[in-house]
């Protein structure tokens, strides 16, 4: 699996009250989307492309485990997000909806925002387009691998029922 796209910068520590501010969780699709990541990038919700790429820092998704947080990022349509570490539950989170997530340490001093990176999920190589920088993401288990390529948990759990 192969994703291009911009690259969207983030710091360390967003924690999933700033992907999706606590007032929204109960909103429609329509609204929340108005609003993922908004405090940290004004232009994100309206700009973000489908196929773009979310770098961010350390603890990506920390504080509450509120599943709305990776859902919301999935329904932006972003490629995959790429983060220095993900706070473990946002992780989980992330895998068990489908939507493809790398650790890189060192990945944000080596990107700027709008960069044009190529991510190739199954081997965690990503090139930045703009420098030639290439780097190598920590390897995903390939049961979350499995996870991914089925579409998340309950597509899983539906395929292997279904060859049961």
């Amino acid at each position: 699996m192969e994703i291009r796209g911009r690259c969207w910068k983030f710091g360390d520590n967003i924690p999933t009250d700033k992907i999706v501010r606590t007032d929204m969780i109960f909103k429609p699709w329509s609204e929340i989307l108005k609003h993922v990541l908004e405090s940290c990038n004004p232009e994100f919700p309206a700009k973000v492309k489908p196929g773009d790429i979310v770098v961010a820092g350390k603890h990506f998704g920390q504080s509450s485990g509120r599943a709305i947080a990776a859902k919301a990022m999935k329904q932006t349509k972003v490629g995959c997000i790429i983060a220095e570490s993900f706070a473990r539950t946002f992780y989980r989170n992330g895998f068990e909806i489908g939507m493809p997530l790398l650790e890189c340490p060192g990945i944000t001093a080596q990107v700027s925002d709008g960069d044009i990176l190529r991510v190739e999920i199954e081997s965690g190589k990503i090139v930045n387009e703009k420098t030639g920088g290439e780097f190598e993401a920590k390897p995903t288990p390939p049961f979350l691998l499995d996870m991914l390529k089925a579409g998340g948990l309950i597509a899983m759990a539906d395929r292997l029922a279904g060859e049961g």
